[in-house]
């Protein structure tokens, strides 16, 4: 098969069969008899579930995969991936801000020779001040970190080269970074403007604090990504630079002790930021460590983050 639309779903009721048809006029004028739309029920709550069981009997075009419960969008991407049987990957969003006549344009990308393809939603139909200017900080921010110049890692619409996936394995909040993983694997990425249009129906699923989440998720993949080989430049850093610190702060103690004649039980401004900086420290370094603990046990024993309810016109895996 050439081609595989992934579409993670939480909660869109009343989008689905006019997202449906935009899809179908769009791909079989591209990839007619050689597609395949698989929707991934992210333990929606509303009528979503009968809606996509409903076009799931019509077309057997259509694959359905439920979660148990709601796992987040990067565990739908990645169910969506795992289940897919084609060449081609595009991921959009179910709530049809993205346009599926896009499709065909990032497509033609693909066959110059890209690897991956990244939508730019340079039109943005949402607020200014809740989602447009949150994403401009956070995208700044990627980009400069991570060295991928991209205008819009948030925007889901994107196509892949099977093999571009190969050896990404996400968790948490870390779906917008899959064109990072990817150029770090030596794939080529591009980037092409889309049309974005304004939500008819249903709520945003995104507000002010995920640019929090952003970055959060950004010190982590900065941290894989540079120091995974060589962690103890990273440790070994900050290690240097708080003896530094303590050292030029211990120095300030003498000198106010011999010069004023104040002793050091006597400063307590010295033991309240030694305490709040250590006591922070301590808490990153936890977070992080957990962080690597946590990948060790989902990779060495292939492990997933998701577990699936049913499956409709997909085969059932392999037993292990």
């Amino acid at each position: 098969m050439r081609l595989s639309v992934v579409l993670p779903v939480y909660n869109e009721a009343g989008n689905l069969q006019p997202l449906y048809d935009e899809l179908i006029a769009a791909l079989d004028g591209c990839a007619p008899d050689d597609y395949e739309i698989l929707f991934v029920d992210d333990g929606s709550t509303d009528g979503t579930a009968a809606e996509l069981n409903g076009l799931a009997d019509r077309d057997e075009r259509v694959k359905l995969i439920t979660f148990r419960r709601n796992f987040g969008q990067t565990a739908a991407i990645m169910a969506g991936v795992e289940h897919s049987d084609s060449d081609i990957i595009v991921l959009m969003d179910a709530d049809r801000q993205n346009d599926p006549a896009d499709i065909p344009v990032l497509l033609a990308e693909i066959d110059k020779g890209w690897e991956v393809v990244s939508g730019w939603r340079k039109n943005r139909q949402d607020t200014f001040l809740t989602r447009r200017f949150p994403s401009m900080l956070a995208n700044g921010l990627i980009s400069k970190v991570t060295g991928v110049k991209l205008h819009d890692f948030g925007c889901t619409l994107k196509a892949y080269k099977r093999e571009a996936l190969e050896g990404v394995n996400l968790y948490g909040d870390m779906h917008r970074f899959i064109p990072v993983f990817a150029q770090w694997t030596g794939a080529s990425v591009t980037e092409v403007v889309t049309h974005h249009r304004a939500r008819t129906v249903g709520v945003s699923k995104y507000g002010l604090g995920r640019i929090f989440r952003v970055v959060l998720d950004l010190l982590v993949l900065k941290l894989f990504g540079d120091f995974r080989t060589r962690p103890l430049h990273f440790f070994g850093g900050m290690g240097l630079f708080l003896q530094v610190l303590g050292l030029l702060c211990g120095v300030h103690v003498l000198y106010n002790k011999f010069q004023h004649n104040v002793l050091a039980k006597d400063q307590p401004f010295l033991q309240l930021a030694v305490f709040l900086f250590l006591i922070g420290l301590n808490l990153l370094m936890l977070g992080l460590l957990a962080e690597m603990l946590m990948r060790i046990y989902y990779e060495s024993q292939n492990k997933s983050i998701y577990t699936v309810r049913s499956r409709r016109n997909l085969p059932e895996p392999d037993k292990k």
